[in-house]
């Protein structure tokens, strides 16, 4: 009779259920693996025979076929050798009983112990879904895994232990967390805004920009605080909801970015990449695609220090995540799509030397080296970002004064969360939470204009020659400003403002 095991295999975010099934034939001694493994898979032979010997327990002297159905789904990684060693063990009669709807996880070591894998979270939360009711998990992932909702979830350290729970319901580790235990509401950074001194018109777009999740491109001469400013950001966003958290973990478990000192994702990301970085690093991809830059900073923050220096191929491979929240990685044999919802910051100078428009310094470049260095900033990528400002040099009373009055982080932060609460109230019927992500049929609903606003925006398109998007913007930057000002009708100042923050146009 076929031993049939469940596991699972996770490609992308999606959960399919696998099944080790296990027969004997006789045979010279050997283990043949089929269902179209990769090299990991392929090398469990000889992890499983070791596995088996070392924890006392006897490997059949035939010939072992393991099939990991369904046969035309790639199988990736070590996760399976836990599901595979227990078929065998169950074959031999060792294994007197496994009970239904329970599925297995874990790489094998060959003294029997089990070590952890990448993505249990998802994994357990998909087998959820389909119908499995426990899982037997490494221990060292067990701290990750007790997140996963309405599912028993146990944790064992090597193979006896799951043996001995499975023929003499010997209790294995169980552990059962709720993600609200572990947000972090006070949300501290290391760069507080009452740390910055001046900058009014930019720490105003950037509260406007955490408000209403806008994209933000900064340009100014060097050391006018470009990156302070955008580092301070997340100190002013509000805190993770446990969904988002949950979100967010499953993301970095497939990443590989979890361990047992850190089993939940509690902070919104704040992503920098080197300006070296490719475009599969940004995007995501490989022989196995795994998340890249954009996924990681889902929820959170991508900047882009130097945005200029990026290569231009990368810049517009940003053009599609920006626009729809998500980016798709396709592959001769498969598609996945992972989760790209996040708030750009760029940062730039204004021209190769750094001083275009400078206080106290002269530009020495030519207007085609101007051009050419602003043109690697093409004119779509432009239009899918927001707010457009310039970030003057300090001056000297600025730089001078070291007792500030300004607002601190909290104090923003308050008005962020009460504009986003006003947003989520707003949209819970539209499956949206911000104002960036209206579409046009909803902002045409939801940010209505007075019939003097609409004569002022006809000028300013005809003067900044705006697209279509651009005027959409700006009307969903005007709804922000209105949330946080608490006016539930978009007023001619809200406009003015918005306007006000085109200034690269």
């Amino acid at each position: 009779m076929v031993i049939k095991v469940t596991s699972a295999a996770i490609i992308g975010l999606e959960v399919h259920k696998i099944s080790a099934e296990v027969d004997v034939t006789n045979s010279l001694p050997q283990i043949v693996i089929v269902g179209l493994g990769d090299t990991a898979v392929l090398e469990a032979k000889e992890r499983l025979k070791l596995a088996i010997k070392n924890s006392d327990y006897d490997f059949p002297s035939t010939k072992v076929v393991i099939n990991l159905a369904p046969a035309n789904l790639k199988k990736e990684g070590a996760l399976y050798d836990l599901a595979m060693a227990i078929g065998i063990l169950a074959k031999e009669k060792i294994v007197k009983k496994i009970p239904s709807k329970i599925a297995f996880l874990g790489e094998l070591s060959l003294d029997g112990s089990i070590r952890p894998v990448n993505g249990v979270l998802p994994i357990v939360s998909g087998l959820h879904k389909k119908g499995i009711e426990k899982v037997v998990v490494p221990y060292d992932n067990l701290n990750e895994a007790s997140f996963a909702p309405d599912i028993e979830v146990l944790g064992a350290r090597n193979l006896v232990e799951v043996v001995e729970f499975l023929n003499k319901d010997i209790s294995l580790n169980v552990l059962k967390q709720n993600a609200d235990d572990f947000l972090d509401i006070s949300y501290e950074t290391g760069v507080d805004f009452a740390d910055i001194k001046g900058q009014s018109q930019a720490k105003a777009a950037l509260e406007i920009a955490a408000a209403g999740a806008h994209n933000v491109l900064m340009s100014g001469s060097p050391g006018s605080g470009k990156t302070m400013l955008a580092r301070a950001f997340n100190s002013i966003l509000p805190p993770l909801s446990k969904d988002e958290a949950i979100e967010l973990t499953k993301i970095y478990s497939v990443a590989g970015l979890i361990d047992d000192k850190t089993p939940l994702v509690t902070k919104r990301p704040f992503r920098s990449p080197h300006h070296s970085a490719s475009s599969v690093g940004i995007t995501g991809g490989g022989s196995n695609p795994k998340p890249g830059e954009i996924t990681l900073a889902h929820r959170g923050v991508l900047f882009l220090d130097e945005m200029p220096e990026f290569p231009r191929s990368v810049l517009e491979v940003l053009r599609q995540p920006l626009e729809e929240n998500f980016v798709t990685i396709s592959r001769a044999q498969t598609s996945i799509k992972y989760p790209a919802n996040f708030i750009l910051i760029g940062a730039m100078n204004p021209c190769p030397c750094g001083y275009l428009g400078d206080r106290g310094r002269q530009c020495i470049c030519s207007d085609f080296q101007i051009q050419r260095y602003k043109s690697k900033l093409s004119g779509p990528l432009l239009d899918r970002i927001d707010i457009l400002i310039n970030v003057q040099r300090l001056t000297d009373d600025e730089l001078l004064n070291i007792k500030t009055n300004s607002e601190n982080s909290k104090q923003i932060r308050e008005r962020v969360i009460n504009a986003r609460k006003i947003q989520a109230e707003r949209y819970k019927n539209e499956g949206i939470y911000t104002n960036s992500e209206l579409t046009p049929r909803l902002t045409a609903k939801y940010c209505k204009i007075d019939d003097a606003s609409k004569i002022m925006l006809k000028n300013a398109i005809n003067r900044f020659n705006l697209t279509a998007r651009s005027y959409d913007r700006i009307l969903k930057i005007s709804r922000t400003i209105a949330d946080i000002k608490n006016s539930p009708d978009i007023k001619q100042e809200h406009i003015i403002e918005a306007l006000s923050f085109r200034g690269l146009e």
